[in-house]
């Protein structure tokens, strides 16, 4: 079995090129549930729904996150009530909340939801959340403490970021299935999600660095910084006003206490001798997913390479 640890766009992309460089079912995608949020009533869970949509090959190729094709019919009507609606959702993209909502109010777990909605979907492999518990990533910024979506959506990402908080991670637990796959995983990826805000969560939920850090599996990440810029997001950003470098070598140096290898893209080959300092080895490609095809060659490097880094190990 293959894990990825998956927010965000980026991580969409890696896991769906996993997917499809895997037999069916081999994949488990443990994702970001920080940023998840009510609104309208409804249960949000963007990062998980964006896995979802990609993985069963109907996310919005444009934006990388909605249904394809989808129309806003609801939006409209909300707005004609005199509403503001600052967080754009599809009306198939509604359904989904109205049926997860609906299941959460009569007690199933996250975990179970999830599961349902991508077998309905089609998914072969399973899509996990980091916790059944409710987590929120707070951003501490000189115009205050904002939730999440208000700074990322509704302020597009225009303030400084001082400071991240998880509230509520310390009183949270890991799925139980997460554990498990992180146990029995023959690899782990870390998607080229934004290390702080979608990673972060991932990485500080009780009980998951310390499975990580047992495992026998190799553990790889891919950077989603490339030639100094985030492809998407406010990872850059984020990076600089935390006091991060801007570069695959920054994001090497908040994963190298943990990953056995580092995939950087060819614009940053200058970069490796200083990663491969830090103790991760380093494979050298393109990292930038622009259609299927690219996500499929990816994932393929990427699993090639953990495979080397692990008869590396048992050589070692």
């Amino acid at each position: 079995m293959i894990v990825a640890l998956a927010g965000g766009v980026g991580g969409a992309k890696m896991a769906h090129g996993l997917q499809a460089a895997l037999p069916p079912g081999a994949l488990t995608t443990i994702v970001n549930t920080a940023d998840d949020f009510d609104l309208y009533g409804l249960r949000i869970c963007p990062d998980l729904d964006t896995v979802m949509y990609t993985l069963a090959g109907i996310a919005d190729p444009v934006n990388g996150w909605g249904v394809a094709g989808d129309s806003r019919n609801t939006l409209d009507a909300i707005a004609r009530y005199g509403e503001h609606p600052w967080f754009l959702l599809g009306d198939q993209d509604f359904a989904t909340h109205i049926l997860r909502t609906e299941r959460l109010r009569a007690g199933t777990p996250l975990s179970a939801v999830t599961a349902e909605l991508a077998a309905s979907l089609g998914i072969p492999g399973r899509i996990l959340p980091m916790t059944d518990d409710r987590v929120a990533t707070l951003i501490d910024t000189p115009s205050g403490r904002l939730e999440f979506q208000e700074y990322f959506v509704a302020r597009r990402q225009s303030d400084d970021v001082l400071g991240v908080v998880f509230a509520g991670i310390d009183e949270a637990t890991a799925n139980a299935g997460v554990l498990d796959a992180i146990r029995d995983a023959k690899t782990i990826v870390v998607a080229p999600s934004n290390p702080i805000v979608s990673v972060g969560p991932i990485l500080a939920t009780p009980g998951i660095r310390a499975a990580l850090e047992r495992t026998e599996a190799p553990i790889v990440a891919v950077s989603p910084i490339v030639g100094g810029r985030a492809l998407k997001g406010p990872a850059a950003q984020m990076l600089a006003t935390l006091g991060h470098e801007v570069s695959a070598l920054g994001v090497a140096r908040l994963y190298a206490s943990l990953v056995d290898g580092m995939v950087i893209d060819a614009a940053d080959r200058e970069l490796t001798a200083e990663i491969e300092r830090l103790g991760p080895r380093v494979l050298v490609t393109e990292t930038v997913m622009g259609d299927e095809a690219d996500r499929r060659r990816l994932a393929a490097e990427v699993l090639e390479f953990a495979g080397s880094l692990a008869l590396h190990r048992m050589a070692v």
